[in-house]
């Protein structure tokens, strides 16, 4: 996007400057955007001023001498309840009025949603239009009553024999009153007739309806200041209760007080306050006229609050005028920043820095956001906002995705090591509200300071986007830029070289040590396209699937005491319901689709397909228990649809009779046949019963070559090397040749041929071909095309999980014999497939599993990906390792300042555009990653930690 794209678009443009002035004037609606009645305007204006006029009353009767002040003042308040009150009640008959015809009416979607059509002065929509009314009774009663106070008040506060009293000045006496009556007037009609949306917008939606209060609490204060000024200094509260804050013994409750707040402010604030105590030592020694105000008129403890009050503006000055500077520069210096306004922008700024700096101070002094409109060197006074900037628990809310797993995995060792940097002190002075940016290859930490003490500090950290885009990926290669000429390039700077990048808002402060996943990706061609290492894949496969199998079943044989327990047992030890979702589709499927040869197998020439009622024999027929025959085998054809026959509902309903299955083209079955039953094995040891595989898992409808071709093919040698690494310690009693009797038992060995034929046949089928590099990709992503071994294989969902992870090791050892030679012997392979099961998640990175290593911190973790557009496979390794992360200290003022636009922008202007110019890059003020930090929905942080106390002793 270039420099010019637009602020607003044009719809927003007119939305705003509807928008704006209401909000200048509390409610107001004077720029309807389309043609209106007169009376529209002319009953805001009167409404407007009606504070005015029930204040004026009691103001006149006062000024006459009829009443006196405070019964002014309570009249002025009635008069404007009853108002109030009036005026919400006629809202509600309105809605009544009109309840019926607006649910009949028929809405324009192509009519603007502000527009409405006026019938009279006092019509319904009129009413309406200008009283929307309150949501719940409860604030029609209370906010009324809000009204009838302010205005009491209002009239109390601004009666002019007072204001002339204190200013002695006619003309100031004018002034204020026409003013202080025009902020009550706004005030008001925010309260109970129309509530304006404010600038200082925190939340998308007002529930409670608390923005209306915001205008009359900020008068409440201003006035209630002046009481309280004047009632907090006497013994007793009007004349009445005792006050709580007066002491009750004056010389000793002073000099606890003062003690108080030194201790507690050493205690909160050490290095500070420290600072402090230094400025006023120095003065104290530095003045030498002892007579001077500072002397003689101000104690210790008023000067440490002087001095610390001074010292906290002066810092926020400064940090407002640097990312005020940093603006004003870069919409000049930055290409991509420059604007054809920002000539003109910088002239302004020059011409009027006094301004500038006067609107810097005032920022400064009262503590709120220096607001770069848009960000551009427009400033303005921003709301004054919490430290933290956005409401709501810490960490409640973050944009999760699959890369919120690795800022989970690192976040407590961070935490660590950001506990004895802070410590240490090199962090620099860490501050409630100071903001922190680690990097490490592409994950970006984002650290917010919220709470200090002297032996704690409580953090957030927030984790920003890994996939990277065009702004992300600009902004982050400054910062690596930055890091790199403060930390990797030492030997080429000079003693007290200044920092080439002095205006940025980031300034490198150290580097940590973190337990973090280190992320190596590389291209894998030259490998996985090899001939001479996809002709050697198949043989791997069936040294690491006979491994993989043998391991398997003596792990399972832990579980059984005795030989004789393994054919008890081995029913229930291999549980088909554990598996995943890649194979539970299929299962499902083929089983909702079977139905029974016997519900079919009576049916005669003569018999009506449609016919409900079953033939005689049918109903005469017994169960298949009670002739001593097996349960029925269930086929599936496609089309067809199951039902029960009515031996099974004996009293199906004849609704029910409907869904009887209608079965067409069934091949003819022979009713005498009995289903396959496998041989019975015969075990020269007893003890290669705790290794026999499960009997379902040697069924796949593989031709007899094949078998004696797999013979041939079966690592007999490595079949006897895995036997032999066998202990057996869980056995209480053991023959000592039980390892050769094992090696001896043929049996045993035919049983695992058929095992790993049946794997291969899934896999790869009855071709001997060597698999293509497009073949070995979709083997070890799970997304083989069917087959019928393929389709054999899902059906046992353990097996097929078992061969899938066999796979996954072959692939991994071709590129680890690729990368670091051939294995030598049968205990370097072993010790090759002993590492991965124990140190490697190998899978790929939309596993849930994949997840769960990275939580649990495997070691390492590998991956393989494919990208079509370039036609090249990739291998992924996260390597668990400490590494060093960079930090470095942010302008938190720049923060402050973008994070308030950034909720102006959004939430009043509703400028939500994803390519505005506010979000585009810009790098020496890293605005896209700072919008990014934001909290949700306005920022999109990928992960949002909790509030992290840190001890720092």
């Amino acid at each position: 996007m270039g420099p010019d794209v637009p602020l607003l678009n044009d719809y927003k443009q007119e939305f705003f400057l509807k928008r704006f002035p209401q909000t200048v004037l509390g409610g107001p609606r004077l720029k309807l955007g389309y043609c209106a009645p007169p009376y529209i305007y002319v009953n805001q204006i009167i409404l407007f001023l009606t504070p005015w006029l029930w204040g004026g009353v009691g103001t006149l009767l006062y000024q006459l001498g009829v009443m006196k002040d405070f019964c002014s003042a309570a009249l002025s308040g009635a008069l404007m309840f009853v108002t109030a009150l009036a005026l919400q009640m006629t809202n509600l008959y309105a809605k009544q009025k009109t309840v019926t015809v607006e649910r009949m009416q028929i809405q324009n979607t192509l009519t603007d949603e502000d527009e409405f059509e006026f019938s009279s002065c006092v019509g319904s929509e009129t009413v309406k239009f200008i009283i929307p009314g309150k949501k719940y009774i409860i604030n029609t009663v209370f906010h009324s009553l809000l009204a009838g106070l302010l205005c009491g008040l209002g009239t109390w506060y601004l009666l002019p024999n007072r204001i002339t009293l204190l200013y002695s000045n006619f003309g100031g006496t004018v002034v204020i009153f026409v003013f202080g009556w025009v902020t009550i007037c706004i005030g008001e009609y925010s309260l109970i007739i129309n509530t304006a949306t404010e600038t200082a917008t925190f939340q998308a939606l007002d529930t409670y309806e608390i923005t209306a209060l915001m205008r009359p609490f900020y008068i409440f204060i201003f006035i209630a200041v002046d009481l309280a000024h004047r009632e907090i200094q006497r013994v007793y509260l009007f004349g009445v209760f005792r006050n709580p804050f007066y002491p009750k013994d004056v010389r000793t409750v002073a000099v606890f007080m003062e003690k108080q707040r030194r201790l507690m402010k050493v205690w909160q604030n050490t290095e500070n306050a420290l600072l402090d105590m230094v400025v006023v030592s120095a003065a104290q020694m530095l003045a030498f006229n002892p007579d001077l105000w500072w002397n003689r008129s101000l104690d210790t403890g008023i000067k440490l609050l002087l001095v610390g009050l001074l010292r906290d503006r002066l810092f926020q000055f400064l940090s407002k005028l640097h990312f005020a500077i940093a603006i004003l520069l870069t919409s000049w210096t930055e290409k991509k920043q420059r604007r054809r306004s920002s000539a003109a922008l910088i002239a302004l700024n020059v011409a009027f820095f006094p301004v500038l700096l006067a609107l810097v101070a005032v920022s400064a002094l009262l503590s709120s956001p220096l607001l770069p409109l848009f960000t551009l060197p427009v400033f303005l006074v921003g709301f004054p906002r919490p430290l933290r900037s956005w409401p709501g628990p810490v960490g409640s809310s973050a944009c999760v995705c699959s890369d919120t797993v690795y800022y989970r995995q690192l976040v407590p060792s961070l935490a660590a090591a950001l506990q004895t940097a802070l410590a240490a002190g090199g962090l620099g002075l860490s501050l409630p509200g100071s903001h922190y940016l680690c990097r490490f290859q592409d994950r970006l930490m984002w650290i917010l300071v919220l709470e200090k003490g002297f032996t704690y500090c409580g953090v957030n950290i927030k984790g920003l986007e890994l996939q990277e885009t065009s702004c992300h990926a600009a902004e982050a290669h400054r910062v690596d830029e930055i890091f790199e000429m403060a930390f990797e390039h030492q030997e080429h700077t000079r003693i007290l070289s200044p920092n080439p990048h002095f205006g940025h808002i980031l300034t490198p402060c150290t580097v940590v040590p973190v337990r973090l996943y280190s992320d190596a990706r590389n291209v894998l061609s030259g490998i996985i396209d090899s001939h001479e290492n996809l002709k050697h894949l198949k043989d791997d496969f069936v040294k690491v699937l006979v491994w993989m199998l043998v391991q398997y079943c003596y792990k399972k044989s832990k579980t059984w005491e005795s030989p004789g327990s393994a054919n008890k047992s081995k029913q229930g030890s291999f549980p088909e319901n554990q598996h995943g979702g890649a194979v539970k589709g299929s299962r499902a499927l083929r089983e909702e689709d079977s139905f029974s040869v016997d519900t079919v197998e009576d049916w005669t020439d003569d018999s009506d397909i449609f016919d409900f009622e079953l033939s005689s024999r049918t109903r005469d027929r017994k169960e298949p228990e009670q002739l001593g025959l097996t349960p029925k085998v269930h086929l599936s054809i496609p089309g067809s649809v199951e039902t029960q026959s009515q031996d099974f509902l004996p009293e199906m309903l004849p609704e029910d009779k409907l869904n009887r299955a209608v079965v067409l083209g069934l091949p003819a079955v022979d009713k005498g046949k009995q289903p396959e039953v496998l041989p019975r094995v015969e075990f020269s040891c007893s003890y290669s019963e705790l290794l026999s595989i499960p009997e379902e898992w040697r069924t796949a409808p593989v031709p007899s070559s094949k078998v004696s071709e797999m013979r041939q093919r079966f690592p007999e040698e490595w079949y006897h090397f895995v036997l032999s690494q066998l202990d057996f310690f869980h056995l209480k009693e053991k023959p000592s040749s039980l390892l050769t009797d094992l090696m001896k038992d043929k049996a045993l060995k035919d049983l695992y041929i058929h095992g790993v034929l049946s794997c291969c046949f899934g896999l790869f089928g009855l071709d001997n071909a060597v698999p293509a590099p497009r073949h070995v990709f979709r083997a070890y992503t799970g997304g083989i095309p069917w087959s019928a071994g393929l389709d054999w294989l899902t059906g046992k969902p353990e097996l097929f999980q078992l061969a899938l992870k066999a796979f996954r090791y072959t692939f991994k050892l071709m590129l680890d014999k690729a990368s670091l030679g051939p294995v030598e012997n049968f205990k370097e392979l072993v010790n090759y497939l002993e590492e991965y099961e124990s140190d490697w998640y190998i899978g790929l990175v939309s596993d849930l599993e994949w997840q769960q290593a990275v939580l649990q911190e495997k070691p390492y973790l590998f991956s393989l990906g494919h990208d079509p557009s370039m036609g090249i496979y990739t291998g992924r390794v996260l390597t668990l390792q400490e590494l060093l992360v960079q930090v470095g200290k942010l302008n938190a003022e720049a923060v402050r300042g973008q994070w308030a636009n950034l909720s102006w922008e959004l939430l009043y202007a509703t400028n939500d555009d994803e390519e505005r110019y506010s979000i585009q890059a810009h790098p020496a003020l890293l605005r896209n990653l700072t919008v990014q930090a934001a909290d949700p929905p306005l920022g999109y942080p990928v992960y949002s930690s909790q509030l992290l106390q840190l001890p720092l002793f």
